[in-house]
């Protein structure tokens, strides 16, 4: 199946501070906030929602597509890209410009505080769906503000079923904005945190929402997920991981996970079951896309899910 992925191609320099923010930040002070957290830890990655998506896609042996624009320090991304078989057909040069740059501070609690920089990024419009063929389902993934919303059009003109992904882009529109999104959306996704701010900006429920697309998914962290659709609410329990080590690009692990089961008509514990056996999978490594699995190894793993599952509901109904 091809998947477009209409998002960003980044840097992510990651640090991480071994404490708590909370110990550093004090709320009857955060009107003059002052803060620096000392960081032994600190690596440069391949990320953004493209490339990491993508990257997931590639180890369920699917076809992304990524659609993105970057900058001229692009070189060494590049050649991550070919060596694990992933496309630059729809990645456009800006040049003049830096390839977007996520600088991200983790704690030991897994909360994280990011600076973005945009750069080539906002030059996304540049890009248009219509020259990317034969695709089956798509995502509209953090990007430039222009070539979100040209994007979306463009796969709604084409009746290509396609996901909004706001992620961290969320602020840039207004509920009037984001409502048009949605309209034009199959698929809605988002983290605990960004369903909030979402409901706070277009008035509108959970519920509400999900009676707009075909699925609404909301991320929860460690307390799994939650899938709205078919006039109903899935719980989907989290994949236990072998160990915790990083966090980042977890989010983008479990989007795949979805675009791919949705492509082939799963059910949705089916669906939210692989996207949390892959953000299991990636919590195991530092950076985005740096943990490997082949597609037998992730199946072992959805199956040992699907089968501890089965043995809890056997038990409650005991």
């Amino acid at each position: 199946m091809r998947t477009l992925i209409c998002g960003s191609l980044a840097y992510d320099t990651i640090m991480v501070f071994p404490g708590q923010f909370k110990q550093h930040i004090l709320p009857e002070q955060i009107h003059i906030l002052n803060v620096a957290f000392l960081v032994p830890e600190m690596r440069r990655e391949f990320g953004g929602t493209a490339g990491n998506i993508a990257y997931n896609l590639k180890l369920l042996e699917d076809d992304p597509v990524i659609m993105a624009t970057v900058g001229d320090d692009f070189g060494s991304y590049q050649h991550w890209l070919d060596q694990h078989g992933m496309s630059n057909t729809h990645v456009t040069t800006v040049p003049g410009s830096y390839t977007a740059q996520a600088f991200i501070t983790t704690d030991h609690d897994d909360n994280q505080i990011t600076a973005f920089h945009p750069g080539a990024m906002n030059h996304s419009h540049v890009n248009s769906v219509r020259d990317a063929k034969e695709i089956d389902i798509a995502i509209i993934a953090p990007d430039g503000r222009d070539g979100m919303f040209l994007h979306a059009r463009e796969c709604f003109e084409a009746r290509i079923p396609f996901m909004f992904d706001p992620g961290q882009g969320l602020p840039m529109f207004n509920g009037e904005e984001l409502l048009q999104f949605i309209d034009m959306a199959d698929y809605l996704a988002v983290n605990d945190y960004e369903a909030q701010l979402l409901q706070e900006k277009t008035g509108l429920t959970l519920e509400q929402l999900a009676g707009k697309v075909n699925a609404l998914i909301v991320t929860l962290g460690a307390q799994g997920s939650h899938i709205y659709a078919d006039g109903q609410r899935y719980a989907i329990p989290c994949v236990e991981a072998t160990s915790v080590v990083d966090p980042t690009g977890c989010g983008d692990a479990y989007r795949a996970g979805l675009l791919y089961g949705i492509s082939r008509g799963w059910d949705w514990p089916s669906i939210g079951r692989l996207a949390a056996t892959l953000g299991a999978i990636k919590i195991n490594s530092n950076g985005a896309q740096n943990h490997k699995a082949s597609r037998t190894e992730i199946e072992d793993i959805y199956t040992r899910a699907l089968m501890k599952e089965v043995v809890a509901t056997e038990r409650s109904q005991a």
